[in-house]
């Protein structure tokens, strides 16, 4: 199942990069430019075939895709029959839309997703009391709790199944005060001492039972512990309620990404320690990172219901983060090329208000050091975190 879930991740992968290259394709050919070949993953052809102008075919390493469009800069060598398709010869607005096309088509996929899910299986209400998890053991620090380990051989037996506590079970009552939703119950959980003992009272197959638990401590963590978490119930919705949903976790995924992204130099030195999942290294990860949480994800306990939720938020996720960042108006990304079209109009219109010659094209040969840099630190980091993601992986729990 771990095995399935990568499978299922790298394929969204593939499918969501080959989609940002067809965003570039499609609004390229739209507007007349040429663009003579698209293909899918990279290194050595192992297939192709001509189309009209544009070669087609599949690379041996499934890995990412291309598209390439004739003259995207004022350094590349052009036929002077293609001259006038040539990519730079086309009004800026035009080559704007064209760059900008590849993070578009991951913005409509995550969307397109996320309003899948909503309508699909729906919105997720995880205020209940209803117990979807019972812990086997009692963790033996905040960081084993907050990563889901595996209880270790010999650990304590958790409260809740000391006490006979049941996942599907719905606690209407703990400690003699009614609870409704499992933020009253955490509450109340934390605000008993470890070492008491207290009464809990859960609706089991239509009856009422009333167990009785004696809360533990976990070393570095306030308040007592039971050891259950809420279960996840998935509320249908209609189109109008999907798309606001759609929109609204949109802006969440996003504000989220920018918060992680800004977080990242901070978070590096955490990124190899053992409490990681517990700091902010623990919000940042790489495509192994993600693959691996599929993994986890697909082969976890669950309902197919939590599985497909998780699976299809964290590829929207991942859809947005790549849109967004991909916009950052630095070279060599699709942003840092719209920044030099964008400055490159600027240039030519205060030209033609002093009355003076266009300047043309911007000289991409001043950015290359700039490009090389930049691409550079996003490589190193790129590496970083893949290897803390196979060293020091965090867990879904």
């Amino acid at each position: 199942m771990d095995l399935l879930g990568w499978l299922i991740f790298l394929f969204a992968l593939l499918f969501s990069v080959m989609a940002h290259e067809a965003g570039h394709f499609l609004t390229a050919k739209k507007f007349g430019m040429r663009a003579t070949r698209f293909f899918v993953g990279m290194g050595p052809t192992l297939w192709s075939t001509r189309l009209g102008e544009t070669e087609y075919g599949v690379k041996a390493f499934p890995i990412g895709g291309f598209v390439k469009i004739v003259g995207m800069t004022s350094m590349e060598e052009v036929d002077p029959a293609d001259e006038p398709r040539a990519f730079r010869r086309f009004p800026g607005w035009q080559r704007v839309i064209v760059l900008a096309a590849g993070s578009a088509v991951h913005f409509i996929l995550a969307f397109l997703l996320i309003f899948c899910l909503a309508l699909g299986i729906g919105i997720e209400n995880n205020n209940t009391t209803q117990l979807g998890t019972v812990s086997g053991c009692v963790p033996a620090s905040v960081s084993a709790l907050n990563s889901g380990a595996a209880c270790p051989p010999g650990a304590a037996k958790s409260p809740a199944g000391l006490a006979g506590l049941r996942v599907g079970d719905t606690v209407t009552s703990f400690d003699g005060t009614a609870v409704s939703n499992y933020t009253q119950l955490t509450t109340a959980i934390k605000n008993v001492k470890a070492g008491t003992t207290v009464p809990i009272t859960v609706l089991r197959d239509g009856r009422s039972v009333t167990l009785h638990a004696t809360l533990a401590s976990v070393p570095g963590r306030s308040g007592g512990f039971l050891g259950i978490a809420g279960s996840t119930v998935f509320q249908a919705v209609g189109p109008v309620r999907a798309v606001t949903y759609a929109g609204s976790g949109f802006w969440q995924v996003l504000d989220g990404s920018g918060k992680a992204l800004a977080q990242l130099p901070a978070a590096i030195p955490d990124l190899f320690s053992k409490n990681r999942a517990s700091t902010p290294a623990g919000n940042v990860s790489s495509i192994v990172g993600a693959a691996n949480a599929t993994g986890q994800a697909v082969a976890a306990p669950v309902g197919w219901q939590d599985k497909v939720s998780f699976v299809l938020l964290l590829i929207a996720s991942l859809n947005i983060f790549v849109g967004a960042f991909n916009l950052f108006p630095l070279l060599p990304l699709d942003g840092g090329h719209i920044a030099l079209v964008v400055w490159e109009r600027i240039r030519s219109r205060i030209a033609r208000w002093r009355r003076r010659p266009d300047p043309g094209l911007v000289d991409y040969m001043k950015f290359i050091p700039i490009s090389f840099s930049i691409f550079s630190i996003v490589v190193v980091i790129g590496v970083i975190l893949i290897l803390a993601d196979i060293v020091n992986p965090v867990s879904i729990g």
